[in-house]
């Protein structure tokens, strides 16, 4: 199985397996084209601040694209933690009600709501945990779509029906998704995705989504120039009436060019589908080979794009990897191999090939 992104379009050393998407990336190498097209419209004034807004405009268009929504529903947000945050403050969450998510979740989704007064904190076992906290008093579940630390993929329709049957709202990391999986963003009521890992954009700017069918009257506690309506009555400022009211001031116009630069370049290598089974065909080659090696895995067979191992010094780890010819990511007491559209079973092999040395 060959790559179905040319290797040679991103900054990726000769004989190197780069298997760290999930953490970073290799950098995209006509990025430079974007940059420079923010730069031309920067250096036009009064008038290059409208091709800026038009970029705006048009990067939230590709984006409800391929999450399948309403460009209304799009916004941006500097982080996948200040999105959450700003649900945190602004949800109704009365005092005695819980939040529940899973103690495989990443701490931007639950750190929004954890330091909200009032609010109990239920953290279960793995994904499967999550279902035997949830109960009237549940206002949120909160969940990746797919685990950054052991790989597992959540169920989101069963989730979405288990929020529904207590009158909870679901939110949805798609960080570890999208760019490589098609994204069900309409089963959450509020979504978010960094865009700097499988997008191949950059860090400073986050894609946000808001259902707006399911939180009709969903309104941040806060606003600044670019989320309020101009021009601003003081005395009753109101919000933009879509996803923009996530963003409060300019948003990355940098990151902005690059995320809309990338999916359109992305997308005229492969389509959406054709990325999602080779991105499972590679990750689950990797599983089996790890398996079959009699090595531990904590990925399960509901996976995503990341193969995820145990490993106590996984620093030592990566760092033995790497002077193989492998580069992988450690942390939390595990080795993550993630794959991508630039990976071949080339990749797999070199990564199998390598772990032996390491694994003690």
């Amino acid at each position: 199985m060959t790559p179905l992104f040319p290797r040679e379009a991103f900054d990726i050393g000769p004989d190197v397996a780069h298997l760290c998407c999930g953490g970073e990336p290799p950098w995209l190498r006509s990025h430079s084209m974007a940059m420079a097209r923010y730069a031309e419209h920067r250096n036009g004034g009064f008038t290059g601040r409208d091709l800026m807004d038009a970029e705006v405009l048009a990067v939230r268009g590709l984006l409800a694209e391929e999450w399948g929504v309403a460009l209304a529903e799009i916004g941006f947000v500097s982080s996948v933690a200040d999105g959450c945050a700003m649900l945190g403050e602004s949800l109704e969450l009365p005092p005695g009600c819980n939040v529940v998510a899973a103690d495989i979740e990443y701490s931007s989704v639950l750190g929004g709501f954890a330091l909200r007064p009032g609010v109990e904190m239920r953290i279960g076992q793995g994904l499967a945990g999550i279902a035997g906290l949830v109960d009237a008093r549940t206002r949120a579940i909160l969940v990746s779509d797919i685990s950054q630390l052991t790989g597992e993929a959540a169920d989101l329709p069963a989730l979405r029906a288990l929020a529904d049957a207590v009158g909870a709202a679901l939110i949805v990391d798609f960080t570890q998704a999208a760019g490589w999986k098609r994204v069900d963003a309409p089963m959450a009521d509020f979504a978010f995705s960094s865009c700097y890992k499988w997008l191949l954009g950059s860090t400073g700017i986050t894609v946000a989504y808001w259902n707006m069918a399911r939180q009709p009257g969903w309104a941040p506690r806060s606003g600044g120039w670019f989320s309020l309506v101009a021009p601003i009555d003081w005395q009753a400022p109101a919000l933009v009436p879509d996803a923009m009211r996530f963003c409060r001031g300019n948003p990355a116009f940098v990151p902005l060019y690059m995320l809309g630069h990338a999916v359109t370049v992305a997308r005229g290598w492969a389509g959406a589908a054709a990325v999602e089974a080779h991105v499972l065909a590679l990750t689950a080659a990797m599983r089996q080979g790890v398996l079959a090696a009699g090595l531990p895995c904590w990925t399960p067979s509901r996976h995503g794009a990341n193969v995820c191992i145990p490993h106590p010094d996984s620093a030592a780890a990566v760092a033995g990897l790497q002077a193989r010819g492998v580069m992988a990511w450690g942390g939390r007491g595990r080795l993550r191999f993630s794959f991508h559209g630039y990976n071949g079973m080339d990749d797999v092999a070199a990564a199998l090939a390598a772990l032996p040395a390491v694994m003690g």
